[in-house]
């Protein structure tokens, strides 16, 4: 990047409206010092790739998932602890009941269809099972639709490629594919059940215990901006704080915290989980993915 030493910077970003980000979008809150140029499309992760492959942005949003993979083959991205968007996943698989009941170890031996392998939702959805209800995710098929966003990744030898075109949603329905990881592409058909019984009630006796949101985006700079313009990454991190301090008090209590520290566990918990699914190929630490300007930030 060529980065003036003092004064405004204008950054390409990859940032969607969310009820969080609507505040610095719509200018109720600014700064002098960045200049915003929203440039990514509308559904964020849909630039994901480009951002990764091609530096069509210099800073925005980006899954986590695919931040891991980015540090673990030496991309030029800083992360900041500011958590763009997250969810609980328990409720983001499903099948159709019609085509029989299924207890999640039944999926083991058959066909599960996720978008892609690297999605962050099917990260957490697969340790979820795994981990709470035993399920083995290597006995299970994974049909995707999607590459990932790193050209350095290969999925495991249990992936299989869907044809171009293929319809997860109504495979599922018509009892092509024992289940589903959808999310928010879930449809809304009385025959859809989620895997995981209870799955909301099931999610909050999760946070409970583990004290979790898990992580969908967080906040990327490019490696140059955060190195060379520290004061940019702090006031950076301070507008997009204000942003979502104006989102409504329900919005923001249901998404992950702000700051290193509030956010370790769940880091850890992306960082294990995508060791054990074969998305990297080295577990990471938790503070290797900040430097010391972005570790301070929200502390």
């Amino acid at each position: 990047m060529n980065l003036p030493t003092t004064g405004p910077v204008r950054l390409r970003t990859n940032l969607a409206d969310y009820p969080v980000t609507l505040a610095l979008k719509e200018g109720r809150v600014s700064t002098p010092l960045v200049d915003f140029a929203y440039c990514g499309p509308k559904t964020a992760h849909d630039g994901f790739k480009a951002m990764i492959r091609d530096h069509a942005f210099d800073a925005g949003e980006l899954a986590i998932i695919t931040y891991l993979q980015a540090k673990s083959f030496g991309k030029p991205w800083a992360l900041l602890p500011l958590p763009i968007s997250g969810r609980f996943q328990h409720h983001c698989i499903g099948f159709n009941f019609e085509h029989g009941h299924l207890d999640p170890k039944d999926i083991e031996g058959r066909r599960v269809g996720v978008r892609s392998y690297t999605q962050t939702t099917g990260l957490w959805v697969r340790g979820i099972l795994q981990h709470e209800y035993g399920v083995d995710l290597n006995k299970v098929t994974w049909l995707t639709i999607d590459e990932a966003h790193l050209a350095e990744h290969k999925d495991p030898v249990n992936c299989e490629r869907l044809p171009k075109g293929s319809n997860l949603p109504q495979m599922m329905l018509n009892g092509e594919i024992a289940a589903a990881i959808l999310g928010n592409d879930m449809p809304k058909d009385p025959r859809v059940r989620t895997l995981i019984p209870a799955a909301h009630g099931a999610a909050e006796t999760w946070y409970r215990r583990e004290h979790v949101i898990p992580i969908n985006h967080l906040f990327v700079v490019h490696q140059d901006l955060a190195r060379q313009r520290p004061d940019v990454v702090r006031e950076i991190f301070r507008v997009i704080t204000e942003s979502r301090a104006l989102a409504p008090d329900t919005i923001t209590a249901a998404l992950p915290p702000l700051g290193l520290e509030a956010n370790r566990k769940g880091l850890e918990m992306a960082i294990d989980w995508a060791y054990e699914q074969k998305i990297i190929p080295q577990r990471l630490k938790v503070d290797d993915l900040f430097d010391d300007t972005t570790a301070a930030l929200g502390a």
